[in-house]
């Protein structure tokens, strides 16, 4: 598996953003939804990274937004397929490399409460929960998250 930069505009990036869109449809209304959709995630500040297995095929994304005094973890999704073999650590390990390359002193996330692996995988990384940040207000079907780097 490797991990690089890439455009989200390519059709099985796409294709799995549009997964992922549909998963959290179904998990919480549209309010409890903090997405970013293509356009945004190829502005300046933001880091989108895809995993790919040997033959291209696409495991995996994630990106990272540079807030200024942090990076704000976005988009992590991994194929089901896939999931169980380290994809996720590996895209949150990378995030984390790239945002303390560029000064970055922490990584702070949003996730819904009804993601229990999503949780369980963002803790083992050592995030930690603490109280809302930056324009996200009190949710109940929200908790937030910080890792210092």
């Amino acid at each position: 598996m490797h991990i690089q930069t890439e455009t989200p505009r390519q059709s099985d990036v796409i294709a799995m953003l549009e997964r992922l869109d549909a998963y959290f449809a179904a998990l919480y209304p549209p309010e409890s939804n903090h997405l970013m959709d293509v356009d945004s995630l190829c502005q300046d500040g933001v880091v989108f990274l895809v995993a790919r297995d040997a033959e291209g095929r696409a495991l995996g994304c994630g990106a990272y937004v540079d807030r200024g005094g942090y990076g704000e973890v976005k988009r992590m999704y991994v194929e089901p397929a896939s999931r169980g073999q380290g994809v996720g650590g590996k895209l949150l390990g990378e995030i984390a490399r790239r945002a303390a390359a560029a000064g970055l002193p922490a990584l702070m996330l949003e996730a819904g409460i009804s993601q229990p692996e999503a949780i369980g995988l963002y803790e083992r990384d050592g995030f930690i929960r603490c109280a809302p940040f930056g324009d996200y207000q009190p949710d109940p079907l929200s908790l937030f998250m910080v890792k210092r780097l």
